[in-house]
């Protein structure tokens, strides 16, 4: 098992790859889970501020927009590992066999395509803000303390393209189980039913996941 119950490993080179990008993928998710832990801090020293001295923290709104898209952006690709972005899983759960591989495959497909389309729009917002020619290299700011927003924008092409590195994954790993009509397809989120997932969350709860 690699991460969850639902989702299945091996040794093979498939296998290999897709547990070398989960270790970005958790860095990545772990990066967004402590900039929400930041912000609530942040929120503490502005309130504070406020209420004792008066004073709320300066650029706290700034640091805010700076930080949306570590916590919008940044776990989107670990998310799509485990199969927890919303799915039609009313529609998929009745297939099975080569047909839910195909489904999955022209899917993932069709994500990936606009995942693409994703990363070369949100890459040309980043270069139209970033200027080595500029002070802090950057043609824009925030309204506050004028902070360089180039930064930020850099941070949605970056998680958008490691997205795309999991399609990729995802599309070898559905056309491989497509091809070879797999059991147990490795390397994409299993359907499950009522049953599995509450085991499934029955072990986390209990700290016995694998």
């Amino acid at each position: 098992m690699a991460g969850s119950s639902l989702l299945l490993s091996d040794d093979s080179a498939l296998g290999r790859t897709d547990r070398f990008l989960e270790k970005i993928e958790a860095f990545f998710a772990l990066l967004s889970g402590l900039t929400v832990f930041v912000l609530m801090v942040l929120a503490v020293l502005s309130v504070g501020g406020r209420n004792i001295l008066n004073q709320p923290l300066p650029g706290y709104v700034d640091w805010i927009e700076q930080a949306m898209p570590l916590i919008a952006f940044m776990g989107i690709a670990y998310v799509q590992r485990s199969g927890g972005h919303i799915r039609m899983d009313m529609v998929v759960s009745t297939l099975g066999g080569r047909p839910l591989y195909l489904v999955e495959l022209l899917t993932t497909l069709f994500i990936l395509g606009l995942m693409l389309l994703l990363v070369w729009g949100t890459w040309s917002h980043f270069e139209r803000s970033f200027d080595f020619a500029m002070p802090m290299w950057s043609r824009d700011s925030s309204m506050d303390i004028a902070l360089p927003i180039w930064p930020a924008k850099l941070l949605a092409p970056v998680a958008f393209s490691l997205l795309c590195v999991r399609l990729v994954v995802q599309v070898w790993a559905y056309l491989r189980a497509f091809i070879r009509n797999d059991t147990s397809p490795i390397a994409v989120p299993l359907v499950a039913d009522a049953a599995q997932l509450a085991a499934e969350e029955a072990g986390h709860v209990s700290g016995h996941d694998q």
